[in-house]
């Protein structure tokens, strides 16, 4: 009996491939769809693009983007927010913006939904800080926690009135409660 195995996918054929609704995240040569970003999600999300930027943007210190695709390190994952520091934001030869990022970011934020696995989206934050990611943050909005992704992959659990830490040039100060408090309308 002849057995046959399906080739992986490489990154390359996967970022070759139209763009889907939800975005797709290609990681250990495998495609998996991230969930869609619901009420809290969405709201967090934004609220921490908004904050960031209104902050690192004006100086030309660093940019939040929202659901950029990152690809590095053999992985493509698309998380919720990512901030690149001013200089490192990919660019066309003529200084436009670049579609394709094929860096780690230096802050890589992802916002646990009810449907998602914390395991895997800790596991998107490793990848990150494995490849020269400084920070990540891992938001749970059921638990009201963050979790901390240092550079050196040490974690932290942070909850309450508790100072979160940011990237050292952004001048920002933000607690865990400050982050939840953005929920209520």
């Amino acid at each position: 009996m002849i057995q046959t195995t399906t080739p992986k996918l490489t990154l390359e054929e996967f970022l070759q491939q139209p763009e889907t609704k939800p975005a797709q995240e290609f990681i250990n040569g495998q495609i998996r769809p991230k969930p869609m970003p619901q009420g809290e999600h969405s709201l967090i999300q934004g609220k921490l693009c908004e904050v960031i930027n209104a902050v690192a943007e004006p100086h030309k210190i660093a940019y939040a983007f929202p659901e950029l695709r990152c690809s590095f390190g053999g992985n493509a994952i698309v998380p919720d927010v990512v901030v690149f520091r001013w200089e490192r934001i990919s660019r066309t030869s003529s200084g436009r913006i670049a579609n394709r990022f094929e860096v780690h970011p230096d802050w890589s934020i992802e916002i646990l939904s009810p449907e998602q696995s914390q395991t895997k989206v800790l596991g998107n934050l490793l990848h990150c800080s494995q490849n020269g990611t400084e920070l990540g943050w891992l938001i749970d909005p059921d638990e009201e926690t963050v979790l901390i992704v240092f550079a050196d992959q040490r974690v932290q659990l942070l909850r309450g009135d508790t100072p979160l830490p940011i990237l050292t040039e952004i001048k920002l100060q933000l607690t865990v409660n400050q982050i939840f408090e953005w929920l209520i309308l």
